[in-house]
């Protein structure tokens, strides 16, 4: 399973399940990981990275298994979500479980698809959203806080929990989410247990219509993109009617088709690349006969903690990690050539792991 995940919101007809479609359709590129859906709203999907498909094939590997990410398509989403409207409260508690929010927003005009609040318009659309996880956050707040206070008189150490729910408390009553509340480390330990929706991470998807390609700009989207700016979240731009289509393509024609739109790649790609790279998240690979992967660890991630994600054996038993620049690999054709070329380094389980760096782990077998 994939160590991320992104909950995908919106109201309703503004592109968010032809996304989501998109995203989980099986003829999307896949190698021995096809894009999968677990569940009817959630969808495994592969970060493709043109990189193991060359490190593939100087190693002459067997397979490639790429970086994965799970998406969960959370319908029901309307003004009352909070209180129960729709499948407000089921749906909510999905969005808990995901690292960061991809909320879809409407940026193009149509006759033929009714808007749910009658006119297009992106703000009010993103505010209705907003102030549903807002109201839900402070039912949380409040719930814990009133649980918690009972059990303080026994448990001291609940006090500054107390405190900590308490400034949030006030932070959401005010319209704020919580991400633009001022936590210390500490505070943050505290809360950990208590995911609330407003302290993750945002990425706005406005959809346009295929007649702003391949700009993919328009009145709409300036709003977004200042409405974004403000709070410090990124925008990106998809076309997702088209988005579906190319999905359904074979990855020849997808290219001929992308071509024919004015475009260097799928806005699906894009998608995937950005919400990896909110995440904080890199990958390190190793490659070999058996198999050529991408292994997604958090920056700023040791080598130790790195051999790890392999298995723990090789952490706990770690000796040292051979390293190798991505660009070496290719520039000298292999490990071999990269090595005789003394650009294979020796690092210790304090190495800080970089993006792209081809590991192999050196370690004392547990008895």
């Amino acid at each position: 399973m994939p160590g991320l995940a992104c909950g995908i919101v919106g109201l309703p007809n503004v592109g968010k399940s032809t996304l989501f479609n998109a995203l989980t359709s099986n003829k999307a590129e896949a190698s021995n990981y096809p894009f999968c859906t677990i569940d009817p709203n959630v969808g495994v999907v592969e970060v493709i990275d043109e990189r193991l498909k060359v490190l593939s094939s100087l190693s002459q590997s067997k397979k490639i298994v790429y970086a994965t990410m799970e998406f969960v398509d959370i319908a029901g989403l309307v003004a009352g979500a909070s209180q129960g409207e729709g499948l407000g409260n089921k749906f909510l508690a999905n969005i808990r479980e995901t690292d960061a929010i991809v909320h879809v927003v409407r940026c193009f005009e149509s006759s033929d698809i009714i808007h749910v609040a009658g006119k297009v318009d992106p703000i009010k659309d993103i505010e209705v959203i907003n102030l549903e996880l807002q109201y839900a956050d402070l039912q949380m707040a409040e719930n814990v806080y009133t649980r918690l206070e009972k059990q303080a008189k026994s448990k001291k150490e609940l006090v500054a929990v107390l405190d900590c729910l308490k400034k949030i408390q006030d932070h959401l009553n005010q319209g704020k989410p919580v991400r633009s509340l001022h936590l210390s480390q500490e505070e943050l330990e505290l809360i950990k247990p208590y995911p609330f929706l407003t302290a993750k991470k945002v990425l706005y998807v406005a959809n346009v219509d295929d007649s702003d390609l391949p700009s993919m700009e328009n009145q709409f989207v300036q709003r977004v993109r200042e409405y974004a700016l403000n709070e410090g979240n990124s925008v990106i731009t998809i076309c997702a009617k088209i988005e579906e289509e190319i999905a359904q393509l074979d990855h020849g024609d997808r290219l001929q088709f992308l071509e024919s739109m004015g475009l260097e790649e799928t806005g699906l790609n894009r998608l995937i690349r950005t919400s990896f790279d909110m995440l904080g998240l890199i990958t390190y690979l190793t490659t070999g006969e058996i198999e050529t992967r991408a292994w997604t660890i958090a920056k700023g991630t040791k080598a130790a903690e790195a051999a790890g994600k392999i298995h723990s054996d090789i952490q706990e038993g770690f000796v040292r990690a051979e390293v190798i620049a991505y660009e070496d690999m290719v520039k000298y054709q292999g490990r071999a050539g990269a090595k005789e070329a003394g650009k294979m380094r020796a690092e210790g389980r304090d190495y800080v792991v970089q993006d792209g760096d081809i590991m192999n782990f050196l370690h004392n077998k547990r008895s």
